[in-house]
C-alpha cells in the first residue's frame, strides 16, 4: 500500500476535496507565487466541509493572498539588513539566526519568509556558504546562542542535522543550539530516535521551539513525536502566530496553551502577525491581541502565559506589546478592579 503523500499541486488539493475545481483559475496566481505543500498529517486533520476551518486557513491557499497593502514588504522583519554573510541574521549582540536550508514540510500561508521559502525559493546553503556562516559564528566570541532556523532544518537528514552540531560543539563560546520547527505537529513521524539524537550537542543547551497555532495539530501523534524530544533531554518551547480566524478567541487560544503544556511544551512566544505580502486578511489589530491575553490571564496557569510579541518592521527587533496593568499609582488585577499601589495608609 502506497503511503500518503504532501498534496503539493492544486489539482493534489481538488483531488482530496479541500478545494474546488471552480477556484483553480484563481489559486493558479496564488500557487505561481508562494509554494503550496501539505502534509498528510495537516490534510487528514481539515473538516472540508468547513469553510472556515481552522487547519484550511493555515495551510490551503486562498485568492485573498493576491491583495496586496502597501505596507506588507517581501522582508517584515528587515533579515536582510541584518545578514552579514549568507545564512547569518544577526539583529541582536548574543544571537544569531543560522538559515541552513529554506524548504519546509509545509508552507503556511501567512509565513513572514513566504517570498524566500519553497522550491521555486532561494536555494540551501551550499557548503562553502556554511563554511562561511560557521567562520562567522567561531569568530565572534560575544554569540551565546545559535538559533537554526530556515525554512525548517528538521526536513534534513539525521546525518546533516548531526553534523551541524558536531561543528557548533567545536565553538566554546556558543553554549545555547535552538532549532525552530513545525515538523512535530505537521509530520510527526519524521521525528525519528535517529533525529532525536542527532540533536545531541556535547557542552551545549539545545531546545526545540515548537511552531503550532491550534490546539487540533496536538494529535496524539504529534504529542507522542514531542514526548520523544521531552524524554531525550531536549526542553521544548511552543511558538504561535495570532491568526485571525485560527487562534483569534480565547476559547481557541486557551485550548492551544493547555495542550502545548500537557505536551511538555512550555508557551514562549504569541507572535503579533508580520506584514508579509497578502496576509492581510489573517492578521489581527494590537487591540484585539491585547485583549486575548488579558482574557488569559488569571483564568489559565501561568504556564500557559506566552509573551505577545510584535516584530518591529525595518528589522528593528522583538517587543513585547502584551496589556500593561500599572497606572501612574495603582495596579489592576485580573478581574479588571484597579488597586492603589503601593497601598495608601487608612
Amino acid at each position: 500500500m502506497t503511503a500518503p503523500r504532501t498534496l503539493r499541486r492544486l489539482t493534489d488539493l481538488t483531488d482530496a476535496g479541500l478545494v474546488a475545481r471552480e477556484r483553480l483559475p484563481g489559486l493558479e496566481r496564488v500557487a505561481a507565487r508562494y509554494a503550496v505543500a501539505v502534509t498528510p498529517a495537516m490534510a487528514d486533520l481539515i473538516d472540508a466541509a468547513d469553510p472556515d476551518d481552522p487547519i484550511a486557513r493555515q495551510f490551503v491557499p486562498s485568492e485573498a493572498e493576491l491583495d496586496l497593502r502597501p505596507e506588507e514588504s517581501a522582508d517584515p522583519i528587515g533579515d536582510d539588513a541584518h545578514s552579514p554573510v549568507e545564512g547569518i541574521v544577526h539583529r541582536y549582540p548574543d544571537r544569531v539566526l543560522l538559515k541552513v536550508n529554506h524548504n519546509c514540510a509545509v508552507y503556511c500561508r501567512f509565513c513572514f519568509r513566504r517570498e524566500m521559502v519553497g522550491p521555486e525559493g532561494l536555494r540551501p546553503l551550499s557548503p562553502e556558504a556554511l563554511d562561511a556562516a560557521l567562520a562567522y559564528v567561531a569568530e565572534r566570541p560575544k554569540i551565546w546562542e545559535v538559533i537554526v532556523t530556515g525554512g525548517d532544518p528538521f526536513v534534513l537528514s539525521p546525518r546533516r542535522l548531526s553534523d551541524l552540531m558536531s561543528r557548533l560543539a567545536a565553538v566554546p563560546h556558543v553554549k545555547v543550539v535552538r532549532f525552530h520547527t513545525r515538523v512535530p505537529v505537521v509530520e510527526p513521524e519524521t521525528v525519528t530516535d535517529e533525529l532525536v539524537a542527532a540533536l545531541k550537542c556535547p557542552g551545549k543547551a539545545v531546545y526545540v521551539a515548537l511552531h503550532a497555532n491550534h490546539a487540533r495539530e496536538l494529535t496524539d501523534a504529534a504529542r507522542a513525536a514531542c514526548a520523544r524530544l521531552v524524554d531525550a533531554g531536549t526542553p521544548m518551547l511552543g511558538q504561535t502566530v495570532l491568526l485571525r480566524g485560527v487562534n483569534d478567541d480565547p476559547e481557541s487560544l486557551e485550548a492551544l496553551m493547555r495542550a502545548l503544556v500537557e505536551a511538555r511544551v512550555k508557551p514562549y512566544y504569541l507572535h503579533h502577525g508580520d506584514l508579509a505580502p497578502g496576509t492581510s486578511h489573517l492578521r489581527t489589530s494590537l487591540a484585539e491581541g491585547q485583549a486575548l491575553m488579558r482574557d488569559l490571564r488569571g483564568r489559565v496557569s501561568g504556564l500557559c502565559q506566552p509573551t505577545y510579541v510584535l516584530d518591529i518592521p525595518g528589522g528593528h527587533g522583538k517587543v513585547p506589546v502584551g496589556p500593561t496593568y500599572l497606572g501612574d499609582d495603582e495596579v489592576e488585577d485580573p478581574t479588571g478592579a484597579r488597586h492603589t499601589y503601593p497601598p495608601r495608609d487608612a
